[in-house]
């Protein structure tokens, strides 16, 4: 059984947890002690410190705003295998963070500290405490193939556009 090798960049980060025995996603928390968080504002980025609120450190998100929020560790996934990370569902509902690119992926030799882009998707303050848990990762294993020139032709009824079926006439 592979193994994903686990940094932690802070004495105190665990690594993804799932909530139960069943779950598909292990929940990704943000890390906000005492840093700077990079933010987009207006396009432009900018490294935006975080602030004390209420005895925790805090990411404060204007509308519109994107962030990428760090998680406090590296990882290496066994080759073949990817992390998608997506949103939970209860913070989507619950929340105004909007996850960028999801599901965005991150591969095997990625070698930085991972981070979850977000959004902020509604119109007041969004704060982002330590710790919260913002998103999730999906663990997928995937093919790398290669590529053959030759000439490709229809081979079903499938014709029509960008995600059609088509009009059920055969092709010509």
């Amino acid at each position: 059984m592979s193994t994903i090798i686990f940094e932690p960049l802070h004495p105190d980060v665990l690594p993804p947890e799932r909530a139960t025995a069943h779950s598909a996603g292990y929940d990704l928390s943000a890390y906000l002690d005492a840093r700077s968080v990079r933010v987009f504002a207006d396009g432009a980025p900018i490294d935006r410190p975080t602030e004390r609120r209420g005895g925790k450190s805090v990411l404060v998100l204007k509308a519109g705003e994107r962030a990428l929020v760090p998680l406090g560790f590296r990882a290496r996934l066994p080759i073949g295998i990817e992390a998608q990370v997506r949103p939970r569902s209860g913070t989507s509902l619950k929340t105004d963070i909007v996850i960028a690119n999801a599901p965005g992926t991150i591969d095997a030799d990625y070698p930085e500290e991972w981070c979850v882009p977000v959004r902020h998707g509604g119109s007041r303050e969004l704060v982002i405490t330590h710790g919260e848990r913002i998103a999730q990762m999906v663990l997928s294993r995937h093919e790398v193939l290669g590529f053959t020139l030759g000439e490709v032709r229809p081979t079903t009824d499938r014709a029509g556009g960008f995600g059609s079926t088509g009009t059920g006439q055969p092709p010509k």
